[in-house]
């Protein structure tokens, strides 16, 4: 207490000026219109900055998340969209000839996961996701975004795999054209991350640019329709005999996060059946 005597002592001259000094500001800005309205403006102005840059703070560090529960949707939009085509398609046997790809819809599911760790520039660029075989997630799957084809998943251990993506000269997507159904191969060149190729488009395809080009639904790692990007350019290839395609991709593998894995539980059943196929067929030969 005698500390605080001696400080007001001390310090005095200067409290009585910093008490007359708030009661002059108070009566000005009070009784004084211009004054009054000029220091509510700028208080308002400082609030409402300090208020937009919490809000902003607040939505940056939200990103995440709404990333998160937007992918969760897309994955549900995209099983319900397989489920129509499999109810159309079926409704559609009772009025057309029975369509060979409508049992490739039957069984493919999706589990969401993040990207981890990916290169971009390698010659043989891979992927890694959080989720494995805990999770239900196997070799040769195919991921997916929601902008597109991703890749197939190469090696998993119990809580992580590997993909390799569109970016790796390894990748081969069997694919086709939206319009046209003309259908090919598109492999990644190294370099640019955003462009990929389309190989033996027969040369009496009528393919321009802007045309999207989709999977084809001939494999079981993908079902058909799902978009992989658009065509920039139509070239000759290198032996002249077809078209080779420049295509942007649709995903952006510079800032890709949110991923999902088709997992088909039927492809073991079909692999196993007709690999018994192969088998009677040789034991016939001989």
């Amino acid at each position: 207490m005698r500390n605080l005597i001696d400080f007001i002592q001390k310090n005095l001259y200067w409290l009585v000026f910093l008490l007359l000094e708030a009661v002059s500001l108070i009566l000005l800005f009070k009784y004084n219109s211009y004054q009054g309205s000029v220091y509510f403006t700028t208080a308002n102005k400082v609030v409402g900055g300090a208020y937009k840059l919490t809000s902003d703070v607040t939505s940056y560090l939200n990103l995440g998340k709404e990333n998160a529960y937007l992918e969760q949707q897309n994955e549900q939009l995209r099983s319900e969209v397989i489920e129509l085509k499999k109810r159309l398609r079926k409704r559609q046997r009772n009025f057309t000839s029975v369509n060979i790809h409508d049992t490739l819809f039957s069984g493919y599911k999706f589990v969401g996961a993040q990207v981890i760790s990916s290169t971009l520039h390698r010659t043989n660029n891979l992927m890694t996701i959080d989720k494995g075989s805990k999770d239900g997630i196997r070799p040769e799957m195919g991921v997916v975004c929601s902008q597109g084809v991703v890749g197939i998943v190469y090696l998993t251990s119990r809580h992580y795999s590997i993909v390799i993506p569109l970016l790796n000269v390894s990748s081969q997507i069997s694919c086709r054209m939206k319009n046209s159904e003309f259908f090919g191969t598109m492999q990644w060149q190294r370099g640019d991350p955003d462009i990929s190729y389309v190989n033996d488009i027969p040369r009496h395809a009528k393919v321009k640019p802007g045309e999207m080009v989709e999977t084809n639904g001939y494999s079981d790692i993908f079902p058909e329709g799902i978009p992989i990007g658009k065509v920039r350019k139509v070239k000759d290839s290198s032996d002249g005999m077809s078209y080779s395609l420049e295509v942007a991709l649709f995903t952006d593998f510079k800032t890709l996060r949110n991923v999902s894995v088709i997992t088909n539980y039927t492809k073991p059943e079909r692999q196993a059946l007709e690999a018994k196929a192969d088998s009677l067929m040789q034991s016939t030969e001989e």
